[in-house]
This record gives structure tokens, sequence and C-alpha cells, in this order.
């Protein structure tokens, strides 16, 4: 197998784990209270990113800088609370909603960091949102058009909440030299304190969890949280950040496929519309906002600009260069 096709096929591992993360959040937490099921997966995964860090050769590479602290305070707040409305929302209703909702995150990112965006971002770009918009409406009906569920307007809102989560990874990392390991076991610290407390009460139930539960809990923080990021890290260093964010984006694919094939979920033909018009919407969004940002790119480089030694790895005014990935999606 060729570089090329094994980093590939590694971006599809990681889209598949997540895809499935969704079915095994909804079997955890039918076991164990939701907050329980959070802070298991926030404690393991730190644990493990840890774990990683002090096993790392140098002594250098065991310590946080200023700046790995200053991100990944914040946004360990804001990504406890996409898992907080995630993990209730995808209680309430099927995995395979829950992975293609919250694929909404893809194009309402772009609107929340609108300073990435010089000139606004053009007309056809809405028109993928609302086909997106209307996909979301027809997941929504099910089996017909009625009141919408609790599940699925708590997904909605982690869509939000998470575009939000990823706008300031943007802005809290961008220039600066941020290790993404440590910039995520900051979170997954910050993850484990804040929902110690309320979890304390039901940390006992663990003790008497069954096997089929512990091996959900495991899955979610070592290898839809701990293996993904690190595979994630691996992969994106040996492709491009469109190839990579095209072939990451079927994790809603992977999500409804899991769902149906293993969880015994059933798609209706409103729903299995949604499906389709959703992966068309976002897929379409997201091409539409990589060629914009690529055209501002190109107009950019032909006006001089100063040397960025806030981070040496990325050239100044290269967008392209991807994001440090925010751990537990």
């Amino acid at each position: 197998m060729s570089d090329a096709r094994r980093t590939d096929a590694v971006l599809l591992l990681v889209a598949l784990v997540w895809g499935s993360s969704y079915l095994s959040a909804q079997t955890a937490t039918a076991a164990l209270p939701v907050l329980l099921v959070l802070f298991a997966r926030y404690a393991l995964s730190a644990l493990a990113c840890l774990g990683v860090v002090v096993a790392a050769p140098g002594r250098g590479s065991r310590r946080w800088t200023r700046e790995e602290l200053r991100a990944g305070l914040p946004l360990g707040l804001t990504q406890a609370a996409v898992l907080v409305v995630e993990t209730y929302g995808v209680a309430h209703t099927s995995a395979a909603n829950a992975g293609l909702i919250i694929s909404l995150t893809i194009v309402l990112t772009p609107l929340l960091d609108r300073g990435r965006h010089r000139g606004g971002l053009p007309p056809v770009f809405y028109a993928a949102a609302g086909l997106c918009v209307l996909a979301v409406g027809l997941l929504m009906a099910g089996n017909g058009f009625h009141a919408p569920r609790l599940g699925d307007l708590l997904m909605l809102g982690a869509a939000v909440v998470r575009a939000g989560h990823v706008a300031l990874v943007g802005r809290l990392t961008a220039s600066r030299a941020i290790r993404p390991l440590h910039l995520t076991t900051v979170q997954t610290l910050v993850g484990t304190g804040l929902f110690l407390v309320p979890a304390a009460r039901d940390v006992p139930t663990l003790a008497h969890a069954d096997t089929a539960t512990w091996t959900q809990l495991l899955y979610l923080a070592l290898f839809c949280s701990v293996f993904a990021f690190l595979a994630q890290t691996w992969a994106v260093q040996r492709t491009s950040a469109s190839r990579a964010s095209l072939l990451l984006g079927t994790e809603p694919i992977w999500a409804a496929a899991v769902g149906v094939a293993l969880g015994g979920e059933h798609f209706t033909v409103l729903t299995g519309l949604g499906a389709v018009l959703m992966v068309t919407g976002t897929y379409w969004g997201q091409s539409v906002e990589r060629a914009h940002r690529a055209s501002g790119v190109r107009r950019t480089e032909v006006q001089p600009v100063e040397p960025d030694i806030g981070c040496p790895g990325v050239p100044p005014g290269d967008t392209s260069a991807p994001t440090p990935p925010a751990l537990l999606p």
C-alpha cells in the first residue's frame, strides 16, 4: 500500500470511529447517567493523554507552555459544553440522526468565524446552508411531520455550540506554537474536573457496571478520543488539509451506517431524503468555503508580509494548514 493510500485509510478510519461514537454514547447512557458517562470518558482520556505525554522523549516535551494553558482552559470549558448537549441529545434520538445533524457544524463554523472571510461568504454558501436546514427538518420529521423531538433539538444546539468551539480553537491557536497533544490534555483535565462534582454521587455505580458498558466507555475514551486524535494528527501531516477535511467529512455517513447496521435503526423516506440532503449540503458548503478562503489567500500573497515567528511550521498567511484538532468530537 502506498503512503498516500495508507494516509487516506487512516483518515477514513478516524471518520468511522467518530461516526460510531454516537451509537456507543447512546448505549452507554442507557446504562449509566449522562454526567457519569461524561466524567468516565474524560477521566480515561486524560489518563491516556498524560501517559502519552510522560512517555514522550525529551524533558521539554513533558512541560506545558503558558500559551497552551491559556488556550486549553477556555477550550476545555467550551468542549465540555459541546459534550453535555451532544450526549444528552444522542440519548434522546437515533445515532444516525445525531451524526447527521451534528455535521451542521461544517456550515455553521464559517458563519461564526467571519473574521477569516474578508468581504463575507459568497451567496452560494448560504444556499448550501439552506439545504442543510431543510435536511434537518426532514430528519426531525422521521415518520411524519410533527413537533421536533427533544433529542434532535439538542443535537441542533450541539452543532451550534460545537461550531462556536471550533471557531474559538482557530482564534486561540492561530500563529501560536501550540502542540495539539498538550492542548488536548489540558482540555481533558478541565473536563474531568468539571464533571467530577456533579457525577461524584454516581461514581460508585461504575464498580457495578457490566462488561458491555465498560467496553463502550473505554471505546469512547481510548478509540473515539485518544486514538482518533493521534491518528488524525499523524495523517494530516502527510496530506493536504483539503483532502483531510474531505475524508473526515464522511463522519455523518459512517454514523448513519453504524446506526442502521449495528443499532437496528431504520430510515424512513423522509429521513433518508434528509440524510442525502445533509451530506450534499455539508460537502457543498465545505467546498465553497474552502475555495473562497483559498482565493483570499492568493490575493494576499501579492502583498508583502512580515515574517511570522509565532509558529515556525506555518508560513505567513497559510490558512490551509490544519487547525490543531480538538479531542472528544
